[in-house]
């Protein structure tokens, strides 16, 4: 596939270098003046990372890993169609996104982004801005991220991307920050903040350590992150991702700032059902609920292999009905749509009643993620009826 869609790439460049679409020159050279900020080091790093065999940045000969200046030009003029190109691909895809975007709002369809906090540590981000994060001169690791031990992993979880220098970012009012935002901004209508809790405090774990047990807390930005994000970008819709081991600072600060949070219906039958915060009658308005989301099972899935017993009574209990692999996709969409939360969203697999071979990702696993599609003839005109019927019995 990788080789096809190259291959494809390489035909729609050569057209456009023999003017086959000369109404997009212009365009072009809007777009690169006016990205210009990133798409330079986001070329010359892909550039880069070619002539180096694939190597990560912090691998590359120093004059290339610690950006000397005059050799990153040098390669940028001998290599300028391979930089050109990169930058028209970037051009490209931004503009059918844009198209598709446009499509999609018109039929009343917002798209709702998802933003990583951390980035890699083999990336442009960190390669272009090495001061940002905790790294040396030399751009070896200082302090890694992830999170600690818990009911789920004795290790805790050690993700390996360098965290921030907070300190730095605010000294450069969160400009870095505010650019990410605002590129997102121009691809979604509203977005999820992956991981919001390290906005509140963050698990710092020593480079070298093999597991996150010795990590620290430390603070975050908190709240003054966000009053310059509101300052400088208004009222764009952001969504706190508040799942997980959560304490009160996290809590104060999405409230503060008016974000929902996130509800979760696996999340919602242990031993505390009562008093879940996951559970529908404990729920307020300014919520997104899910039967599961990208992380999950599918509810089916989830139902079959990973709900106990106790779970599967409760879920009896609560509902008043016996609950089957057959029915419990239908009882639990119908219990997010039914609830006071502004924002239901049910996974597509749940729709069509997929078992555990539809499941999307496993959190601290790194093979056969992300590998599942949805085929076009999955879609039938009885999927579409059945949805719209609950979309209109519950008011969404």
């Amino acid at each position: 596939a990788e080789k096809v869609k190259a291959a494809l790439f390489n035909k729609a460049w050569q057209a456009y270098n023999k003017g086959k679409a000369e109404h997009l020159q212009g365009p072009f050279k809007t777009f690169c003046k006016q990205e210009k900020e990133w798409l330079d080091d986001f070329a010359h790093y892909l550039v880069l990372k070619e002539q180096n065999n694939g190597q990560a940045w912090f691998q590359w000969p120093d004059d290339f890993k610690l950006r000397n200046r005059q050799v990153l030009d040098e390669v940028a003029a001998t290599h300028q169609q391979e930089v050109d190109k990169i930058k028209w691909l970037q051009f490209i895809f931004l503009r059918q996104w844009k198209a598709l975007r446009a499509y999609c709002n018109d039929k009343g369809i917002k798209l709702f982004g998802d933003l990583p906090f951390y980035a890699s540590y083999d990336s442009v981000d960190v390669w272009a801005n090495p001061e940002l994060f905790a790294i040396d001169d030399e751009g070896s690791l200082l302090g890694v991220a992830g999170v600690p031990p818990d009911g789920f992993s004795d290790d805790g979880q050690l993700w390996g991307m360098p965290v921030f220098n907070w300190d730095v970012l605010k000294e450069q009012h969160y400009s870095w920050w505010i650019e990410r935002l605002r590129k997102n901004a121009q691809l979604f209508d509203m977005l999820r903040l992956d991981h919001f809790r390290a906005f509140a405090d963050y698990w710092q774990v020593p480079a070298g350590e093999t597991t996150a047990k010795k990590g620290e807390w430390h603070r975050g930005p908190r709240a003054d992150f966000f009053r310059v994000i509101k300052k400088t970008m208004g009222d764009f819709p952001l969504v706190a991702e508040d799942l997980g081991e959560i304490d009160d600072p996290v809590y104060e600060l999405r409230d503060e700032f008016k974000m929902p949070g996130m509800k979760v219906l696996h999340f919602a039958f242990g031993d505390d059902l009562p008093n879940s915060n996951y559970i529908p009658h404990n729920y307020t308005e300014n919520y997104i609920v899910y039967t599961g989301t990208h992380d999950n099972n599918t509810t089916k899935g989830w139902f079959r292999t990973d709900a106990g017993d106790s779970i599967k009574q409760r879920i009896n209990k609560y509902t008043g009905r016996l609950v089957t692999e057959d029915n419990v996709n239908d009882i639990f969409i119908r219990m997010a749509l039914g609830s006071v939360a502004k924002i239901a969203i049910i996974p597509i697999q749940d729709l069509l009643e997929l078992d555990e071979t539809g499941r999307m990702n496993r959190p601290a696993t790194i093979i056969n993620n992300w590998s599942w599609r949805l085929k076009q003839d999955q879609l039938t005109g009885d999927v579409e009826s059945r949805l719209a019927e609950l979309t209109w019995l519950y008011n969404r």
